[in-house]
């Protein structure tokens, strides 16, 4: 029998008010845009430099240049997060999946088995099948899968990309389900947490 998980973080944060030095630095580039740190942000507190680092990472993360469309880059990152029971994660991307207009039989699709999302459109396919791959066998990911996402169109840049984002959400994933933050995230949250 497993025991539920109580109501997290279950570590110490920092408030706001509290912060200094480069916490309270990376706090405030943080709420320029939502008015105040998120709670994925206040999880590293402890560490200064590592929140920092974390937003600036998902800042580098999200500009890559690549030809991924918006949809196609956060449909990765939910079956990530899907597939890693990361409920903070999904509940953030769902709103923004939504905000792009995607098809709900397109999101049933992917939330019936998230480790193997059959949309019907040939690229997504190939797209989400890599992200499933990576996140749930990452051992499993070879050339061949490769190629499949350059059969579709996608460039190295492309694959790049999507290899950043898989895995930049696998890293978030992990720290947020292993430090207890399984709250949703607000709407206003998902739609501008990404610092400038």
């Amino acid at each position: 029998m497993t025991e539920a998980r109580r109501p997290g973080p279950w570590v110490e944060t920092v408030a706001w008010d509290d912060s200094e030095g480069v916490l309270k630095e990376a706090y405030d580039w943080q709420a320029e845009r939502l008015g105040e740190p998120t709670e994925f942000t206040m999880l590293g507190s402890l560490y200064p430099d590592i929140v920092m680092e974390r937003l600036r990472l998902y800042r580098a993360v999200s500009g890559c240049p690549s030809a991924l469309d918006e949809r196609e880059r956060d449909l990765a990152a939910y079956v990530t997060s899907l597939i890693n029971g990361t409920t903070h994660c999904a509940s953030g991307l769902r709103v923004k999946l939504r905000t792009l207009g995607v098809d709900a039989g397109v999101m049933a699709a992917i939330e019936a088995d998230p480790t193997e999302p059959a949309t019907g459109d040939d690229r997504l396919d190939a797209v989400l099948a890599y992200a499933a791959l990576l996140t749930d066998e990452p051992r499993s990911v070879d050339g061949e899968l490769v190629d499949a996402l350059r059969a579709v169109g996608l460039s190295d840049l492309d694959i790049v990309d999507l290899n950043n984002i898989v895995a930049y959400y696998n890293y978030i994933n992990r720290v947020a389900n292993g430090l207890g933050l399984f709250t949703e995230i607000p709407d206003e949250h998902a739609l501008r947490a990404l610092p400038r």
